[in-house]
């Protein structure tokens, strides 16, 4: 249930902390008084849209926090620690900030969350009922709603999702397959080609990078000679010569043996040195005997470069590697072909299995919503009759449709209102009090099923008065049995049922006006319903039948 509500810097609100009850909650208090800004501000919980005029100090953010007890909601917990959010096993506290800037920040037990997912655990913990709402009882989806809470679908509806979205899966990879071997096949003849002038080739992997690099050498040939001997010479060719240079030094030493340090190696040292050169200049005779400046190889190094370089703008790539990878997807492409047969046939098969086990799931579903639309049918005009619809006649109307993520029925609701009325869907024959009359009766009728901890009517029962409106009150009273329930009312048959009484009003002081909400004490209670009752003048008998309202509640 919704404990604690905090506002603050909203609208006309500076600070409010509200402590709700368990049970029946009436919030009253004259129209304009700000009953909808705390509506609106529970509805930035909600995930509405945060508008920056709403804040009342534009130097300060706007705060709207809501502390719920959530004990006993295992699958509220699953999904909050599914999302990685923390989890409290008796208090859920969702808050709303909004910056003097315009940025809005949400959070969960303290943790920042997506707008998303803060709205998603709202939904998880609260309803607002409004008038505005009861425009969804002409919604087909809405009523189809009704029946699967009604029958408790949730898991058997998960269960459908999961199957059929493993059909449509099946289906698409089949119609996506049967659309690439057509294309696949009016283009055989040209991948044909395509595959056999890349055989031809006869690619390799890094050959272009070498194709390159010989190239290079190929075309500069003379100056990598002329090079290579200037190091040839260097090294020993030439009159004054590294190695012989190295030879003299090495004498020059051993004429120094009796001077030099032993330990220092210099003789040793020096002849390891002249090998070494003498390696490497064998090495560089080695590399010049194998370069021949061939025009005739250096042509066919071009000739295969610029074969290459032809393919690679043909099909847009920049590397041999690629145009490998694309001829093996133009051999893959006519396998494909030639076993397209037994591929389309394999993916038949699954899209058959697949949709007969979703077909399965669907007429589990429709089955057990057939049978909860005709208990609901009696249902609704048990509950509804009373609400002055005496000749109300009702039918839950189930027609067989495609397959859909829904199932495979169209629901709708059928109502008369008046004797020898044929049935008609609610929107083209129900007046606004009707409909808000049949959907206080439809949310009373599932409050138990609702999963919800609590659930706020918005004034429901604008229009109605007399017996009517203390039955609707009865009705809201036997729905907070089952969960929380707030009502914001004006009318004093409904405000005297409520185990708590808020009140909204406004107040001036020099700057501005100021909305406050607070609980009534029992004295100040009565003198509330009095006001309600007989409007700005409360006397004693206004007071009188205040209490009566309240001692008829309590028996």
């Amino acid at each position: 249930m919704l404990k604690t509500l905090h506002i603050s810097n909203y609208a006309l609100i500076d600070t409010v902390d509200i402590e709700f009850t368990d049970g029946f909650n009436i919030i009253t208090g004259e129209t304009g008084a700000g009953k909808s800004i705390m509506l609106g501000a529970l509805s930035l919980i909600l995930g509405g849209r945060a508008d920056l005029k709403a804040v009342r100090d534009s130097g300060r953010k706007s705060v709207i926090e809501a502390a719920f007890e959530v004990s006993g909601y295992p699958r509220l917990k699953e999904y909050c620690l599914s999302n990685d959010i923390e989890w409290d096993d008796s208090i859920c506290i969702l808050r709303r900030e909004i910056a003097p800037a315009g940025r809005s920040r949400a959070f969960i037990n303290d943790s920042p969350v997506t707008l998303d997912l803060l709205s998603h655990v709202a939904m998880q913990l609260i309803d607002i009922h409004s008038q505005h709402q009861n425009q969804l009882l002409t919604s087909p989806d809405f009523q189809l709603q009704i029946l699967d809470t009604l029958a408790s679908n949730r898991d058997v509806l998960k269960d459908y999702a999961r199957k059929y979205a493993s059909y449509r899966a099946a289906l698409k990879r089949y119609n996506d397959t049967v659309k690439q071997m057509n294309a696949n096949r009016e283009d055989e003849d040209f991948t044909r080609f395509q595959l056999e002038q890349l055989d031809a080739m006869k690619l390799q992997p890094g050959e272009q990078e070498q194709l390159e690099r010989d190239r290079d050498i190929l075309a500069n040939m003379t100056e990598i000679k002329s090079t290579l001997n200037g190091a040839l010479d260097s090294l020993y060719n030439g009159q004054t010569n590294a190695l012989s240079l190295l030879g003299e030094t090495e004498e020059y030493c051993e004429a120094l043996s009796q001077v030099l340090d032993d330990s220092d190696n210099m003789l040793e040292r020096l002849r390891s040195a002249r090998i070494e050169l003498q390696d490497i200049a064998e090495t560089l005779e080695a590399y010049d005997s194998d370069l021949s400046a061939d025009p005739d190889e250096l042509e066919a190094v071009e000739e295969r470069l610029n074969n290459i370089y032809a393919l690679q703008h043909k099909h847009h790539v920049d590397s041999v590697e690629q145009l490998i990878e694309l001829r093996e997807s133009f051999r893959a492409r006519l396998d494909a072909l030639e076993n397209s047969s037994y591929t389309l046939e394999e993916l038949e098969k699954e899209v058959r299995r697949t949709k007969a086990v979703a077909k399965s799931a669907a007429a589990e579903l429709s089955k057990r919503r057939a049978e909860v639309a005709i208990q609901f049918e009696r249902q609704l005009r048990d509950t509804a009759m009373p609400l002055g619809m005496k000749n109300l006649q009702t039918k839950v109307k189930i027609t067989p449709v495609a397959m859909s993520p829904q199932g495979m029925d169209s629901v709708e609701l059928l109502f008369a209102f008046n004797k020898n009325q044929a049935l008609l869907p609610v929107g083209g024959t129900a007046s606004g009090g009707e409909i808000s009359r049949l959907m206080l009766s439809i949310k009373s009728i599932i409050a138990s099923k609702m999963q919800l901890p609590s659930i706020i009517f918005d004034e429901v029962d604008t229009g109605v008065s007399g017996d009517v409106a203390n039955r609707m009150g009865q009705m809201m009273l036997d729905i907070s049995d089952s969960i929380q329930v707030m009502a914001i009312t004006h009318l004093p048959q409904v405000a005297a049922k409520g185990a708590a009484h808020f009140k909204v009003y406004k107040e001036d002081d020099d700057q501005s006006t100021h909305t406050y909400i607070r609980r009534l004490t029992d004295s100040e209670r009565i003198d509330e319903l009095a006001v309600m009752l007989s409007g700005s003048k409360v006397d004693e008998a206004a007071r009188a039948n205040a209490k009566s309202l309240l001692a008829q509640t309590k028996k």
